[in-house]
């Protein structure tokens, strides 16, 4: 990159939180370092965060950190009851996904960690907390909450919801493209998740599991698993 390039991104990323210039700011930007991906680079030019003007966020108690990317048609929403959306320094947010807090549940991001396109993300009732510098590939979706359905005389979406607890990703963990975690699961530091796996119980630190619902199959490192 040249260097008057390089000088006239990160002018424009200094503005972009200006009044009535930022969004044209942004959106010049964008145009100049290329689609999808390439934006990226935007994020890391300066200390402020790099938020497309085509996300769509309504979020009272929503925490950004510095060097943050949230892409194109990503949406975070919070309900009138909603916790905090909170996104660490150098967090990714790519396409599609959705990030949404309710019920007074919470969805807590660490620094670094990887969102890739269309993902769903729920803190309804309880929290979603996912550590720093994990991997999280398309598709994969997040509940840490169900309805209640013991009363047959009354519809479903009429009886409530309920939560076994938080859902909890420790740092380092690798998911796979489609996974499936439900309320109250644990996936343990440096653990890896294989495409397609729902995940109903703890998996330990360092393991790799797959399936329907997921198993351990093995270790990463040949480090043993300790099991709950």
């Amino acid at each position: 990159m040249t260097r008057w390039r390089y000088f006239l991104l990160k002018t424009l990323m200094r503005l972009s939180d200006r009044p009535f210039v930022g969004r044209g700011c942004l959106r010049l930007a964008g145009a100049l370092v290329g689609p999808y991906k390439d934006r990226k680079l935007l994020a890391a030019l300066t200390s402020r965060p790099y938020i497309s003007p085509r996300a769509q966020i309504k979020c009272a108690r929503l925490e950004v950190g510095p060097q943050v990317f949230i892409d194109d048609e990503v949406v975070i929403y919070g309900h009138e009851h909603g916790g905090r959306v909170a996104l660490g320094p150098g967090v990714h947010v790519y396409r599609g996904t959705i990030i949404e807090v309710g019920h007074g549940g919470s969805v807590l991001i660490g620094q670094g960690t990887h969102i890739q396109a269309h993902c769903n993300l729920k803190g309804f009732v309880s929290d979603l907390r996912i550590g720093a510098q994990v991997q999280i590939a398309p598709q994969c979706a997040f509940s840490p909450y169900e309805h209640n359905f013991d009363d047959l005389s009354r519809p479903i979406q009429a009886q409530g919801l309920r939560s076994k607890g938080p859902i909890v990703i420790e740092d380092d963990a690798w998911l796979g493209v489609g996974v499936r975690v439900l309320e109250g699961v644990t996936i343990g530091r440096g653990a890896i998740i294989g495409a397609g796996a729902v995940v109903t119980q703890d998996i330990p630190p360092y393991a790799i599991a797959v399936g329907v619902p997921a198993r351990v199959i093995g270790t990463r490192g040949g480090k043993p698993v300790q099991m709950a």
